[in-house]
């Protein structure tokens, strides 16, 4: 057997092991990844982003920004810290506000994907608030009012990753029950990644040259629900004010 031969049957011994060592993930005809589904976090992310101890209204947590510190200026972390004071009445979550970006992805109830060749809807169990992400190549518009609460999404792919850039918000969203906050001139850059079939890697950085001494950056992993017949549950918990004039029958009544 000649030199070259060998040679070629070792590079496709190589190329082999390196295909199977890839995670086989779920694709559109296009051939990008789908990442169509339900998805949760088990991380306690959204009681607080960096490090804590436990409190009695949060179980401990490791924290999931790099560096475990958000960088805050002088001035934004006194803000941080009314907001942290006012916790049990001021986070927008109480008041049933859409969560924003990025705190609809690491909130504790499941959001679902929804995708196609030119973009990704998001549906989030929390308000049933809808995000999309548009990956037909248009851009932000030039023009733009700072009036969204979700921001204004544009995606494009860099090799099997959705990078995501997010701008355009208003200010009336935390980014956890922490108080850690931003102000309408956020911009977030997204990346999402498989892992696996049914396991995500979340990832944005984050920078606000009001509130953030530097940009920082925050990961969780994602989970994919495969319960049997699993689905969102509408929570349109600001309806909840309305029981008492519309009470659910007593059962037997």
């Amino acid at each position: 057997m000649t030199k070259r031969l060998l040679a070629a049957l070792a590079l496709g011994l190589v190329l082999q092991a390196a295909n199977a060592a890839e995670p086989k993930i779920p694709r559109l005809s296009n051939g990008k990844p789908d990442f169509s589904g339900i998805w949760q976090t088990t991380s306690a992310a959204d009681y607080d982003l960096e490090p804590h101890s436990g409190r009695i209204d949060a179980p401990p947590g490791p924290g999931v920004v790099e560096g475990n510190v958000i960088p805050y200026l002088p001035e934004a972390l006194e803000k941080k810290k009314e907001n942290f004071a006012a916790r049990d009445t001021e986070d927008p979550r109480l008041k049933c506000w859409t969560l924003g970006t990025p705190r609809g992805i690491y909130y504790p109830e499941p959001f679902q994907i929804l995708q196609r060749a030119n973009d990704v809807t998001i549906v989030f169990q929390f308000g049933q608030s809808v995000r999309t992400i548009f990956t037909n190549g248009t851009l932000h518009p030039k023009v733009t009012d700072n009036e969204f609460y979700l921001g204004d999404s544009r995606g494009h792919w860099e090799g099997d990753t959705l990078v995501v850039d997010v701008v355009d918000f208003n200010e009336e969203t935390w980014l956890d029950r922490a108080g850690n906050y931003h102000s309408p001139k956020l911009h977030v850059v997204e990346r999402w990644k498989f892992l696996d079939a049914n396991t995500l890697e979340y990832h944005a950085t984050l920078e606000d040259p009001l509130v953030f001494a530097k940009p920082w950056s925050l990961s969780v992993i994602l989970h994919r629900h495969r319960e049997k017949n699993f689905q969102l549950i509408e929570n349109y918990c600001f309806t909840r004010d309305f029981d008492k004039y519309y009470p659910v029958p007593a059962q037997g009544e």
